[in-house]
């Protein structure tokens, strides 16, 4: 790993000294300060949705859903959103790391607030999530996050980054998380521009090669940008 260099002034002011640790911060990567990952929730209303919420399906996930123990979320949210959503647990689970008393990765849910993917679902809970529009600004949905984004604040360093991996062009999960983290709320520079398949394709490509991408806060900066290139042929969908 290689750290950038920069040549410091003969003395340090204390107005310079948290811009320069926050410099070292960046070359590093955020990987020793980055210590929750959130991801934005499936669409619970498409397609795959109604195949799973067919109360004649016989396929595996199905039948577990209406069954008494269910299905843990991040199984049934990479089902609905086989490429976006699956890019994104696949990758927080790759770079996750469970050193504080929070865990790595929470699931924001559309009336639940924020929880752990091994959280299990049943036919109703998915049900429900269709009856709130997040998008709207649904009390339903911004209450119980809200108070889960509060919580986990609470526990964290001072210095521990959040990492957002979801819809950034918007404000439906940016607003409420500025609000409690602040600063601390980081997502990958190489959203900006992309649509959902293009940042799955990228968090999936990112987690086989073991690269973690690069983040910036979320506060201040230019969430909308013009369209990258086109990730090369892979096997993303594999």
């Amino acid at each position: 790993m290689s750290i950038p260099r920069v040549r410091l002034p003969v003395t340090i002011s204390s107005n310079q000294l948290p811009i320069l640790l926050r410099f070292f911060a960046r070359g590093l990567h955020y990987r020793h300060i980055v210590s929750v990952f959130l991801l934005s929730p499936a669409r619970s209303d498409g397609r795959r949705a109604k195949m799973l919420l067919n109360p004649r399906a016989t396929f595996s996930l199905a039948v577990r859903l209406r069954e008494p123990d269910g299905a843990e979320i991040g199984e049934v949210f990479s089902f609905l959103s086989k490429l976006y959503f699956r890019g994104k647990l696949t990758y927080a689970r790759e770079f996750a790391s469970a050193d504080t008393g929070v865990p790595p990765i929470l699931v924001i849910t559309a009336d639940r607030g924020l929880v752990p993917p091994e959280t299990r679902l049943q036919r109703d809970d998915l049900e429900q999530f269709c009856q709130v529009d997040i998008s709207s600004g649904d009390e339903r949905y911004l209450a119980p996050l809200r108070r889960d984004a509060n919580a986990v604040a609470a526990k964290l360093p001072a210095d521990a980054g959040v990492v957002l991996l979801g819809s950034i062009a918007t404000g439906k999960y940016v607003d409420a998380l500025l609000d409690v983290f602040g600063e601390r709320l980081l997502f990958p520079s190489d959203f900006v521009g992309r649509g959902d398949m293009s940042r799955g394709g990228l968090l999936l490509r990112s987690a086989r090669e073991g690269r973690e991408l690069a983040y910036i806060p979320a506060a201040g900066a230019i969430r909308r940008g013009k369209r990258p290139p086109k990730l090369d042929p892979a096997s993303d969908r594999q």
